[in-house]
């Protein structure tokens, strides 16, 4: 308790002012997402009873057993001309629950009305869940550990975040809505936008900023060119686009997009660690040599690189985990599930290594070229 006396009493006004404003924020999203029924088309239900009237064991014609269930679920409807009224509804789920999932008491459904009906009875079926309520809640605990850990960084990191989610979001919208545009220069002058803007709002306008910037940029548009001259002398042969069949845009250019945004992140971890690294060392230490800084440089590179190249590989590599489950519990053999899923993701891995291991000099250099302007200045 004392310590929090003593942290209030060490904060100055403005801070005080935007921690009251952040609560109340907190508050009043939570209240509104709780009471917000009447501003969605769809009707809403809340359960207020569910039972379970069936089991069943179920096998598929490879030996895969699951349980299916079903529920009978009394439900008030929560808006519409309807609201008050209480609505039957059934709901058929699995144990493995991958497209359904049972229903408690205090659930909210999102429901369609079965129309004309001869009886009084409501009766519909569930179309999905109101999740909006968790969802706000926990983007406020990402907000909150964000704050407590970063402090003013992490203000920084959040409003660089919602940009970034933005002009994604925007990037996107734009090229879906345009057929002349390419999805390689709408991703590449994204990329740019996310490098600038979020290590401008995160760092500040500083020799470090720029060192991070410019090796980021090089990296990974680096990274793109090697990918895309390997491509072009293998004729892409060992890669599976079949996850992208459905498509109906050029999937090499969707492939290789995905692959300058997903690298994108590695890159600029790289980059900036080794831009904060050596000026942190120079600050510490006006009369450190270049040599030095070489040295310590490539050497903080050296011991991150493995770290952050394997991050990429298991980010990747996740994503593909449920598929191959899929193909094995189906029976197919182990080099075509690997060859069928992994492609893809693999070489995306390997990409991403290939650019976070070329900022590393990338970022050495370009920092101690900032660092000689700085001595010559002073």
């Amino acid at each position: 308790m004392n310590a929090i006396l003593n942290k209030l009493k060490n904060m100055t006004p403005i801070q005080i002012g935007f921690y009251i404003v952040l609560v109340i924020c907190f508050v009043v999203s939570i209240i509104f997402v709780t009471h917000n029924h009447a501003h969605y088309d769809s009707p809403i239900a809340k359960v207020t009873e569910a039972n379970l009237v069936n089991t069943e064991e179920v096998t598929d014609i490879n030996d895969n057993q699951d349980k299916r269930f079903m529920q009978d679920i009394m439900a008030e409807l929560q808006n519409g001309q309807a609201k008050g009224q209480q609505i039957h509804l059934e709901n058929e789920y699995s144990s493995s629950g991958a497209y359904d999932q049972e229903y408690e008491v205090g659930d909210e459904l999102f429901v369609s009305i079965d129309e004309n009906k001869e009886d009084n009875n409501l009766t519909g079926s569930i179309t999905d869940v109101k999740r909006d309520k968790y969802i706000v809640f926990v983007a406020w605990i990402f907000i909150f550990v964000l704050l407590i850990v970063g402090k003013k960084q992490g203000l920084f990191s959040i409003i660089s975040l919602a940009v970034n989610a933005t002009l994604l979001t925007y990037a996107l919208d734009v090229y879906v809505n345009t057929e002349s545009m390419r999805l390689l220069w709408v991703c590449g002058i994204s990329a740019v936008l996310f490098t600038v803007i979020s290590l401008l709002i995160v760092n500040g306008f500083n020799e470090k900023t720029y060192t991070a910037i410019i090796s980021t940029l090089l990296g990974t548009f680096l990274c793109l060119a090697i990918t895309y001259f390997v491509l072009w002398i293998t004729s892409e042969n060992g890669l599976r686009y079949e996850e992208m069949e459905f498509l109906t845009r050029p999937y090499k250019a969707v492939f290789l997009a995905g692959l300058l945004l997903g690298s994108l992140g590695g890159v600029m971890d790289i980059a900036i660690t080794i831009a904060s690294s050596i000026f942190g060392l120079y600050e510490s230490n006006h009369q450190i040599s270049i040599r030095e800084l070489k040295t310590s440089g490539m050497n903080i590179g050296k011991d991150i690189m493995g770290t952050i190249t394997n991050i990429l590989f298991f980010v990747y590599i996740s994503g593909s985990i449920p598929m191959l489950i899929l193909y094995f519990n189906n029976g197919s053999p182990v080099v075509f599930s690997l060859s069928m899923n992994l492609s893809l993701e693999l070489a995306r891995a390997l990409a991403g290594g290939i650019g976070i291991v070329l900022t590393i000099p990338i970022g050495v250099y370009t920092a101690i070229f900032f660092v000689k302007r700085k001595k010559a200045k002073s």
